[in-house]
């Protein structure tokens, strides 16, 4: 279970949040599957005054206004993902919110809880709240860039919950500097043999022991975090006098920059082909996606920082965390330069990690993100 402090009954905001966060962690769906969750956050954008609720004919997701609209405002969005993961818990494979979105998604309401009575900021800018489906396979953000959600939008903030290791509760960065991420999936399609006559196939275990030997060769620039791991391989059956001549194969890849996520992909891509030539054995890629490296602007960045220290102090002000993990957030600045853009590291306790099935967090941290990108909007109001 999530960590809570004694909920008070008389406290009719924190008991809304309680009861939002329950709901959402109870009620996991998987990606592009995200159909009742978008319900209950549509409800509750309208219920929460938003003027202008906007849902999808093909995809889940949906996005909220409330503000000034009228063009001479900035328009100030704020992002939460809302799939979960779908894994083994208690011996049980089932949707499973073990990296946070339920608790995102909760911060989120609860900073339009916040200032939808708050009439002076809601007549100095506008205020989007996105709730981006698909994350956990790379694709909602760019689902959402094609609809054009963020074409009128200024400046854009996400959030993250943080594991222990990196940031304690009570602390929170203004960027999380995600590296770039890809997977190549592909199929080893060869034939099977008898075990006493290896000379009539190529054997798939070996073309995939030549493949994860030969990413051990690979050699870049130190100085920039990266790697290239095997992450799946299934080959073979019941019966051990078989040579398997099919494999399934997925490569997960990480690069601190797009750059070198670029140069590491296509030395992988040539590693399969290589194989596919050296065993003349047909190699077919499945398929083969990824996630872009985080590009974080400076002003967002320095807007963040400033909510942070009035909010926690100063000396709960971490610096940017920099992780070999990946978000499609960043998929927004990149596809949309002029977006200012940066997603915000929250300090929760989160152990042991996320994507464990057992994950758990402080929940009463999620009234600091919701004070922090309260304090954002606020900061808005009075600068731009």
């Amino acid at each position: 279970m999530m960590q809570t402090e004694t909920r008070p009954s008389s406290d009719t905001f924190k008991e809304k949040i309680y009861e939002t966060f329950d709901h959402l962690h109870k009620h996991p769906e998987l990606s592009w599957e995200e159909k009742e969750t978008t319900k209950f956050v549509e409800q509750k954008l309208k219920d929460a005054g938003c003027h202008r609720v906007i849902t999808f004919d093909d995809c889940t997701g949906v996005v909220g206004d409330i503000g000034n609209f009228s063009g001479d405002c900035p328009i100030i969005a704020i992002r939460a993902d809302m799939d979960a993961l779908y894994q083994e818990v208690d011996g049980k494979m089932q949707a499973n919110h073990s990296c946070g979105h339920d608790a995102h998604m909760t911060l989120v309401l609860g900073v339009l809880y916040s200032i939808n009575n708050n009439e002076l900021l809601k007549k100095r800018i506008g205020v989007r709240f996105i709730f981006q489906p698909a994350e956990e396979v790379g694709a909602g953000a760019l689902k959402l860039v094609e609809k054009g959600v963020v074409d009128e939008v200024d400046y854009l903030y996400g959030v993250h919950l943080r594991p222990i290791q990196e940031l304690r509760s009570g602390f929170a960065s203004p960027a999380i500097i995600h590296s770039a991420t890809r997977s190549v999936q592909f199929e080893i399609d060869g034939e099977d043999a008898h075990g006493a006559r290896p000379h009539l196939t190529q054997n798939a275990i070996e073309i995939g022991a030549y493949i994860m030997n030969a990413l051990h060769s690979l050699y870049f620039d130190p100085t920039i975090p990266h790697s290239a791991k095997v992450t799946r391989f299934i080959s073979g059956g019941k019966n051990t006098n078989i040579i398997p001549g099919k494999a399934s194969m997925a490569i997960d890849m990480r690069a601190q920059t797009n750059g070198l996520m670029k140069e590491l992909h296509q030395r992988v891509l040539e590693i399969i082909h290589n194989a596919q030539e050296i065993f003349r054995t047909p190699i077919h890629i499945t398929d083969d996606y990824g996630i872009v490296a985080a590009e974080s602007s400076e002003g967002a960045q320095e807007i963040a920082a400033k909510a942070i220290e009035k909010v926690l102090g100063s000396e709960k002000l971490a610096e940017g965390i920099i992780t070999p993990g990946g978000d499609d957030f960043h998929y927004y600045k990149v596809n949309v330069p002029r977006l200012k853009a940066t997603m915000i590291g929250l300090g929760c306790d989160l152990q042991p990690g996320l994507h464990h099935p057992d994950m758990q967090f402080e929940v009463d941290s999620l009234f600091n993100g919701i004070k922090i990108f309260t304090e954002i909007l606020k900061i808005h109001s009075v600068e731009d």
